[in-house]
């Protein structure tokens, strides 16, 4: 059974209806595959949302499982960016989806490869 961290791009993409985003959900979601959400992934959302698309996007949020912002996901996501925020401006809100993804064994599915260089994860 995978495991997989959606990055705040996937999301998007699902709530918009975006092929084959929404098929290979889908498809992950009846094989029993756990998708997870981040509360960073969560904030980049809801930025973007308007006020009638939050009871859709609440309901999307109930089918995928929370991981936590630990402190050891803070100091993994600390050590993200003394290694790659100046080499390859990786931001905060990336580095803590990628420390989640690593500190829960998590596989990353995204749509931006190129902000996330960190060579230690596993991406769906």
């Amino acid at each position: 059974m995978a495991r997989i961290l959606l990055d705040s791009d996937v999301i998007i993409e699902w709530l918009r209806g975006h092929e084959p985003i929404v098929t290979r959900i889908a498809q992950l979601l009846e094989q029993h595959s756990q998708l997870f959400w981040t509360p960073v992934s969560v904030a980049e959302v809801y930025a973007g949302v308007r006020k009638s698309e939050e009871a859709k996007v609440g309901n999307l949020f109930i089918l995928l499982e929370s991981v936590s912002v630990s402190l050891d996901t803070g100091k993994k996501g600390g050590e993200y960016l003394r290694l790659y925020a100046k080499s390859h401006g990786v931001g905060i809100a990336d580095a803590l989806v990628a420390a989640c993804a690593f500190t829960e064994n998590l596989s990353l599915w995204t749509l931006n490869r190129k902000h996330y260089p960190m060579k230690d994860l596993s991406f769906f």
